[in-house]
């Protein structure tokens, strides 16, 4: 019993305690119902607030932009009404401006029909006049033929003859006065052309000399530049073909050649064996073997130079070492190196007063005296030879016309031709450029020469002493002492019937024995 009192007394407290809980729930349930309302009223009427501030915000933009698209819409109202006033305006000037226009057409129109009508009249009056004068004209020509026993035809015939024979003496003389002014006009221009390329061509009188001075520090170096016995001199002279003067003249000794490649290989090679202090026979023949040598690749370089300075391209390289060469030689007296640049300037020049082409006419130029450097002696005009030399290393056919037409032996074929043989001429007639005795002296030293190398066994041949004296180096295999005397008699009986010379020529012929072993 007490359990189910205890049990019932549970449930009844389990009941009662559901049954508060619902109150209480029931009653926080109603209070949060309450406020939810009292809030959901103050948002309502904080929302209804904003609401109408947006609303009256909004109105107010509305009214901002209709007022201001209402005035933007006024404006373009207005820029229209100006512009159709504006246009209305011009169609207004326009129409008065037509109507003006128009009544001036009218006035000239009715000008014109009256003048019409005065000039139809005009050519009927015309019209009758020139009957009337052909009618005249008519019976005039039939007396004149009663008068004259001559046609019309005839008359007309005698004339035109009359007339022909009239206007060919006339044309006659006009062609004549053309021919005379156009020659003289030629002349000028080309006067005009050849000074303003001379005087554009500024170059300095060449000289050349068959001496050079060897300065030394002191005369002490004299003694053993000459050696024990002259041994050392006879050994330069012997390599070399230049002869050395030894005098008087303080510190310096006079080297004498007409070919100045030797003398400037014998003057390079004496500067080398004083600085160096030892000179012999075998240091002397090693120095100029090696001098030599140098001289040739100089002789390149200068070519090489040359060809840049003028601005001339592609030249074959046998072409540039006969350039070079011409340093060394002369024509006249006048360094053909310095003419041949002289000569290619000028007629760059000229040719460029003509419109030709420059650098063609300077390549003529240049080359035109290569046949005057080859390495040995030859029949053939230098003019032709220098022409061969440029056909065997491709130069164009106008060039080689230029050089081999230059003293005429061939006919001139191009334009360039007669340009060099006259820019030529120029450089050669300067005064003061050429010097004909040293050229025939030079010419007749080589003739000397040559004579020596007509014979068997000569080795080298050197004309010296002024061409007073001529020295033979023969072959000691093939030449002995008894035929060394007879050679030095057949030469000098050979100088003396071929060759014209002032004075004495001494004939030398040396025959040299060396006996070499090399001990190892």
């Amino acid at each position: 019993m007490d359990i189910i009192t205890i049990v019932i007394s549970a449930i009844v407290g389990i009941a009662l305690g559901f049954l508060i809980a619902k109150i209480l729930e029931r009653n926080n349930a109603s209070q949060l119902i309450l406020r939810a309302k009292k809030s959901a009223s103050a948002i309502l009427k904080e929302a209804k607030s904003e609401a109408e501030a947006i609303k009256k915000d909004k109105i107010l933009q509305a009214k901002e932009k209709f007022l201001e698209l209402k005035s933007e819409h006024e404006k373009v109202i207005l820029s229209r009404d100006k512009k159709i006033s504006e246009a209305e305006k011009r169609t207004r000037d326009k129409e008065s401006v037509v109507s003006s226009e128009l009544a001036k057409n009218k006035k000239l129109n009715a000008e014109l029909e009256n003048k019409k009508a005065d000039y139809v009249e005009r050519i009927a009056v015309l019209e009758k006049k020139q009957n009337d004068v052909d009618k005249a004209h008519k019976s005039q020509i039939e007396q004149l033929e009663v008068i004259s026993s001559l046609s019309a035809e005839e008359a007309k015939r005698q004339l035109i003859e009359s007339l022909k024979d009239e206007a060919k003496t006339q044309s006659m003389a006009f062609v004549q006065t053309s021919m005379e002014e156009a020659k003289m006009t030629a002349q000028q221009e080309a006067k005009k052309i050849i000074i303003n390329t001379i005087q554009r061509i500024g170059t300095e009188e060449a000289v050349e000399n068959c001496v050079s001075v060897f300065n030394l520090e002191s005369d002490d170096v004299k003694g053993r530049i000459i050696g024990r016995e002259g041994r050392n001199i006879r050994a330069i002279e012997a390599a070399t073909g230049v002869e050395i003067i030894v005098d008087d003249t303080p510190e310096a000794i006079i080297l004498s050649c007409f070919d100045s490649v030797r003398r400037e290989i014998a003057r390079l090679s004496l500067h080398k064996l004083v600085t160096d202090g030892r000179i012999h026979p075998a240091r002397i023949e090693e120095v100029v073997e090696k001098t030599t040598k140098q001289i040739e690749e100089e002789i390149i370089e200068v070519g090489k130079r040359t060809v840049i300075d003028l601005g001339i391209h592609g030249l074959h390289p046998e072409l540039i070492k006969a350039v070079g060469r011409m340093k060394y030689r002369s024509s006249y007296g006048q360094n053909l190196l310095h003419h041949s640049r002289e000569v290619a300037r000028l007629c760059g020049v000229m040719a460029a007063e003509l419109g030709l082409n420059a650098k063609l006419a300077k390549r003529a130029g240049l080359l035109h005296d290569i046949g005057k450097v080859p390495e040995m002696e030859t029949e053939m005009p230098h003019a032709l030879l220098g022409m061969q030399w440029a056909e065997k290393y491709g130069e164009k056919p106008e060039v080689c016309n230029a050089i081999g037409a230059h003293h005429d032996e061939i006919e001139m074929t191009g334009l360039l031709s007669p340009i060099v043989q006259v820019c030529d001429a120029i450089s050669g007639a300067r005064p003061g450029a050429r010097r004909q005795v040293l050229d025939s002296y030079i010419q007749r030293l080589k003739d000397l020469e040559d004579i020596a190398f007509g014979f068997g066994g000569v080795n080298k041949a050197y004309a010296i002493q002024a061409g007073r004296e001529l020295r033979v180096m023969v072959e000691s295999e093939k030449v002995s002492d008894e035929k060394a005397a007879q050679l030095s008699f057949e030469i000098s009986q050979k100088i003396q019937t071929d060759m014209t010379y002032p004075g004495q020529v001494k004939v030398t012929v040396i025959r040299e024995t060396r006996a070499v072993n090399i001990a190892k």
